[in-house]
This record gives C-alpha cells, sequence and structure tokens, in this order.
C-alpha cells in the first residue's frame, strides 16, 4: 500500500482540520491572546513577561528602541534565568515533579525531579565559582545530549555567565574556532556518548583543539559517559564527578539586568569567521516560556513533553531546556538516533513515557515515511495530542502523514517557523484556535508582526509571494553577532533598513496564512518565474515511487535557472526501473502537479541526500554537483561521503 495520496497539487489545495469542540474546551490559548496583542502590543508583551517569569526587580520599561537595530527588552528589570526554570517550581511545592526522563541510548535510563534538577545545578554553580566562573564569562559546551548538559546550561547561567553550546558532531577545527571567538575559559566535555550503536569520542576533539596552548581555557571539565579510554593533561582536565562532589548544594541565584547575555550559538553552514548569535535574557525567555506554553497547550500537571532536538541547536536551548522547564513541564530527554537499536525506537519511547506533546523535524518524519508506517503501527501513540514540526517547510504529504499515521487522524500539527536569530517560534497554528492548513505555518504569534513584501519592500498581499520580513522588534530577537556589530547590521538590516529580513520566501494565501517557500537563494528563477523549490519538492514527493527529494535551480542558458532533482526512492521500488524511467515519471508527474515550467530538466535517483547534524538538505552543495562546480565545505555534514557518492552517480 503506498503511503502517498493520489493526484492534486498539495501546496495549494484547500483542506482544514479545525480544532475539534473537546481540544477547543480545554485549550491553553483563547482568541483574546490575538485581541490584547493586537490592541497593545507593548503592553501584552509586558504582561507576558510578568505573568510567566519572576522578577527579582520588576520592569518599569518594556522596550527601549532608541538605537535601532539593537533593542532592549525590560532592560531596568532583573531576573535569574536558572531560578525561574528550577527554584521557583520547587519553592511553589512542586519539588516532585518529574523535570527529565533521560533515555540514553544503550537503554538506561534516570528520572529527575524539579529538587534533584535544582540541587545538582546548585552544586555544578559552585563547582564553576571554584573554577574561577563569574559573570560574563563564556563557557564552551561540548557534550552529547545527556542530563549534565542541562544542568551544565542551567549552572552557567545562574552565575550570569554565558554560554556557547557546540554540537557535539562538530570537528577539533570548529570548536577551536567557537573558543576562540567566544575567548572561552572553561570547556565543559564528555568522554564521549552513544550513537547508533557505539560510542562517539568527544574529549580527544577538545584536546585537538587545545593543543598548541594558546587559548585562554584553564579548565576542562569532563562528564564520564561513554567509558571510552581519553588521555588526560594534569592541571587542566578535571572529571565532573569528582569536581561536583566537593560542592555544596547551597547556592543563592541573583538577579541579573534582563539584557545580561545568556549565550552564544554559532550558525553552522557558514563559512570564514563563525556567526555568533548573541542572545539575553529576560526577553529571550518570556518569548520562549510563551510559545512553548500556548503552542503546545502545555498543561504540565498532566503532560509529558518531547522535543528531539540536541541542546546543540536553538531548537534545544528554547524547547528543550528554557521554554519547558520555565514552564515547570516534564519532558523526554533521548540520547540517540531514532533507528537504534531499531527504527521504531522514537515510537518505542513515546509509548514507554506516555508522551502527549512530541516536536520534531520534517526530515525526520519522512525518513519514517520512507521507512513504511508498518513501524509506528506496532506501537501504542494514543497519548499523543499535539505534534510539532521545526527545523525547514513541512511538505503537505508529510504533515498529513504524520498527523494520520503519528497523531491516528485526530491529533492537530503545528508547523513552527523561527530560526536561530528570532529565538524562539515566529509562525505557527495554534491548536486550540487555528484551523491547521497542511504545508503551511500560517500566522504570526500574538505579538509578533510581520510581512510578505518584495524586492522593494512594497507588500505584495494576499495571493503574492516575496520576502518574509519582520516590522517590529520582538522579545527574544537576537541583540546581534558576537564582537561584530557591523556585521549585524549588514547581514540582516541592510535591504530594507526599518525591517528585519529573514533571509526566506514566503507566500501569503487569500486568507492572508504564510506558506513558506524556503531560502531565498531556493527560489528559483526559471523563464522569469518564480518556483518554489519546497512546492516542486512537496509534488515530488506526492508521487508513489517518492520517499524524498531536494530540488535546486541550476545555471541554465537559455531559461537563467532550470529545476534539478535529487530522489530517494521508496525502498519496494529500488531496482524496478531504470533511473531514466523514473526519470520520465517524475517529470511528467511534476507537469501535472504543478505546470510545465516546473518540470525538472534532469532527475537524479540517489541514496541519500546531504544533510547536517540538525537535518536540514545542504542544497548549497547539491547546485555545486547539479552546475558541475568544486564542492564546497562539507564539515557540517552528518556524513561527508554522502556528497562524493552523489557527485560520482551524477557525473558516470
Amino acid at each position: 500500500m503506498s503511503d502517498s495520496p493520489q493526484g492534486g497539487n498539495l501546496l495549494h489545495e484547500e483542506r482544514r482540520f479545525p480544532p475539534s469542540p473537546e481540544f477547543q474546551s480545554q485549550a491553553i490559548a483563547k482568541p483574546e491572546l490575538y485581541q490584547a496583542a493586537t490592541k497593545n502590543r507593548l503592553g501584552f508583551w509586558a504582561d507576558q513577561a510578568r505573568g510567566l517569569l519572576h522578577w527579582h526587580t520588576p520592569f518599569t520599561q518594556t522596550l527601549d528602541w532608541s538605537n535601532p537595530p539593537f533593542a532592549r527588552w525590560f532592560a531596568d528589570g532583573a531576573l535569574n534565568v536558572s531560578y525561574n526554570c528550577l527554584d521557583r517550581h520547587v519553592e511553589a511545592g512542586l519539588g516532585d515533579r518529574v523535570a527529565l526522563h533521560f533515555e540514553g541510548e544503550p537503554g538506561d535510563s534516570r528520572a529527575i525531579t524539579y529538587a534533584e534538577l535544582t540541587t545538582e545545578v546548585k552544586k555544578a554553580a559552585n563547582m564553576l565559582i571554584a573554577h574561577g566562573v563569574k559573570a560574563g564569562d563564556r563557557i564552551i559546551l561540548y557534550m552529547p545530549l545527556v542530563p549534565e548538559a542541562v544542568i551544565a546550561m542551567l549552572a552557567v547561567a545562574r552565575l550570569g555567565a554565558i554560554h556557547s553550546v557546540v554540537f557535539g558532531g562538530f570537528s577539533a577545527e570548529s570548536l577551536r574556532a567557537r573558543i576562540d571567538d567566544a575567548d572561552a575559559t572553561v570547556v565543559i566535555t564528555a568522554d564521549g556518548g552513544n550513537r547508533k550503536g557505539s560510542v562517539f569520542a568527544l574529549k580527544p576533539a577538545v584536546d585537538q583543539a587545545l593543543a598548541d596552548g594558546k587559548t585562554n581555557v584553564r579548565s576542562v571539565i569532563v562528564v564520564k559517559r561513554g567509558g571510552n579510554d581519553v588521555e588526560w593533561n594534569a592541571g587542566l582536565d578535571f572529571w565532573w564527578h569528582d569536581e561536583i562532589a566537593k560542592h555544596s548544594d547551597e547556592h543563592t541565584a541573583e538577579g541579573f539586568e534582563a539584557e545580561n547575555p545568556l549565550f552564544i550559538l554559532y550558525t553552522s553552514g557558514t563559512t570564514g569567521k563563525p556567526k555568533g548569535i548573541l542572545h539575553t535574557s529576560g526577553g529571550y525567555l518570556t518569548q520562549a516560556a510563551f510559545t512553548h506554553k500556548n503552542i503546545f497547550d502545555l498543561h504540565p500537571e498532566t503532560d509529558v513533553y518531547w522535543c528531539t532536538a540536541d541542546v546543540g541547536w536553538i531548537t534545544g536551548h528554547s524547547y528543550v531546556v528554557y521554554g519547558p522547564l520555565a514552564n515547570g513541564a516534564t519532558q523526554v530527554i533521548y540520547e540517540g538516533t531514532p533507528d537504534t537499536p531499531h527504527p521504531g525506537r522514537w515510537w518505542e519511547i513515546i509509548e514507554k513515557y506516555r508522551v502527549s506533546l512530541f516536536y520534531t523535524a520534517p526530515t525526520a518524519i519522512r525518513t519514517f515515511m520512507k521507512l513504511g508506517r508498518e513501524i509506528p503501527q506496532k506501537f501504542d501513540l494514543s497519548s499523543l495530542r499535539v505534534l510539532g514540526s521545526v527545523g525547514e517547510p513541512i511538505n503537505p504529504e508529510a504533515w498529513m502523514w504524520y498527523r494520520d499515521v503519528i497523531g491516528g487522524g485526530k491529533t492537530p500539527v503545528v508547523d513552527t517557523w523561527w530560526q536561530t536569530e528570532t529565538g524562539a517560534i515566529m509562525i505557527s497554528a495554534l491548536p486550540g484556535i487555528t484551523a491547521a492548513k497542511p504545508g503551511s505555518a500560517q500566522v504570526p504569534m500574538p505579538g509578533i508582526t510581520l510581512d510578505v513584501v518584495s524586492e522593494d519592500g512594497v507588500p505584495v498581499g494576499p495571493d503574492g509571494s516575496g520576502l518574509l520580513v519582520i516590522t517590529e522588534p520582538w522579545p527574544s530577537m537576537l541583540r546581534g553577532i558576537w564582537g561584530d556589530p557591523e556585521r549585524y547590521k549588514e547581514t540582516y538590516w541592510s535591504k530594507f533598513g526599518d525591517r528585519y529580513f529573514a533571509g526566506d520566501g514566503a507566500h501569503l494565501d487569500a486568507d492572508g496564512d504564510v506558506w513558506l517557500l524556503g531560502r531565498v537563494d531556493d527560489v528559483m528563477n526559471v523563464s522569469g518565474h518564480r518556483l518554489s523549490t519546497m512546492e516542486i519538492e512537496s509534488a515530488i514527493v506526492a508521487h508513489p515511487m517518492a520517499a524524498e527529494a531536494a530540488v535546486v535551480g541550476a545555471a541554465d542558458e537559455t531559461t537563467g535557472q532550470a529545476v534539478v532533482a535529487f530522489v530517494i526512492l521508496k525502498s519496494r521500488f529500488v531496482g524496478t526501473l531504470s533511473d531514466e524511467e523514473v526519470s520520465q515519471q517524475i517529470r511528467a508527474w511534476v507537469g501535472e502537479q504543478i505546470g510545465a515550467i516546473a518540470k525538472p530538466r534532469t532527475v537524479f535517483v540517489v541514496g541519500e541526500l546531504p544533510k547536517t547534524r540538525s537535518g536540514k538538505i545542504m542544497r548549497r552543495l547539491l547546485r555545486d554537483i547539479a552546475e558541475g562546480r568544486e564542492i564546497g565545505d562539507t564539515t557540517t555534514l552528518t556524513d561527508t561521503t554522502v556528497v562524493r557518492t552523489i557527485n560520482t552517480a551524477v557525473n558516470d
């Protein structure tokens, strides 16, 4: 049986899924949220900040926009981010509530209550003080997704210091570049972690990054997780468990000004000097908590929440650590990969912990589609009541599969758009209010103002396509690029001056709902027609044979750009047709779905697509292949051999 519906251009089909009366009646978010935000936007955000957070010193000024594009939110107030995520819940009598259900890839598990997590964070904060950490210092974290990673982030935040989490898959060179740019004084890492059934080493990369002795790092604190042998540098290296055992669990959280920096997060896939996105405390935590509570309809007394992101990415910061813990949620964190030791591991975890709110990436959803619905159908997923999507636009077929197969045909799906730079979700359905449309991110969150404009900055209006801009400052916005304010202005504000340009293309439908079209360089201009890679990919994966697709625009002498598609077949179709026959079928199908102008010039059948460790397809590398150029930087890929394999197949 095919997992693909037949016929119809899925991007523009008018299918809507309003919330059920039962869901609507118990939903936290009510339509009045939008009304309040429209009536008084700054007053709305001030109310959220006061209602969701504890302030050591109450603020009196909501927004200072006197020096654009450098915003200051709640700047005369003071708070402690760690206290907001921990102590206040314990003081409210919720210490016995589970904060983290940790599931290790080998099958080990731990349940950590809010009281226990608070104790560990206090001890870790005292440990960091003993290693000389003070407010404003930069601390690098290079860790697997284990509870100690969360503890370390919260301990750094508790001291008013600044963490920069580097995903554990990055190379020693990438790690060193971030250590240098942040001028870090302490690195927290692990011997190794578990991934795909084996231990991957982490500390050797730290050793290599620090080998020349020319950094200001004075301590490397190492969590024992993998059990792998590691080199030891006396006087520099310290075991986490030895150090933390020396320290008291008494630590009073001090209030820091709302604009105190909280973290630097380096964007992946850039060339040259890393781009450190800087976020501060009060505005960031306000929007992370508000969006998490309302988009996932969080009822913390009963819900179990699971976001599958690693803490090395912004999704892990906002929707694994800060948003959920500020809201007193119970959540799952999982160390490993979704297919180890078997391809149903995620669904097994959902069944085990009775997960009710689930947030993952379209790439993962499409991978499960490729494997077939038989796998998730072996598990009891009836506890799920909200499903979320993050990371890139989700094609309508994957949206429907997610809802029907994982959500039992009834669970709301929230497709969220945001960026490392925005800090928190900007566009999403609210599950108790919005009639969801498969494939559309839909509407700005209450208190967020944005538009879709032409290259000249003119609003395109309903049924128009153009560039997505944010027209007013928002609480969780980046405060700059670390150490480079001019680069911040040039990168995000130079195109339109008074509006933040997100770098994404978007379409407004007749209702004014937003459909993301991918990065601007993923919107092709073929014979004067603007074509979205997202729309063509959606059409291709609606074909019964196609499991996944990536589309790029390649230079063409006749049309300016030509459509080139890289397609992965569902396993049962592999080898049943020649590549040429597959190409003919796909080209004809796209012509039927969208029109002849969108037919791929070339279709390459491939076994894998080049993806970053956060699951995004690196279309830049596919463009290099399609245009016969030397392949660019591949250091952010999960598997660098994929590009070489595709390149060889294409050029054979």
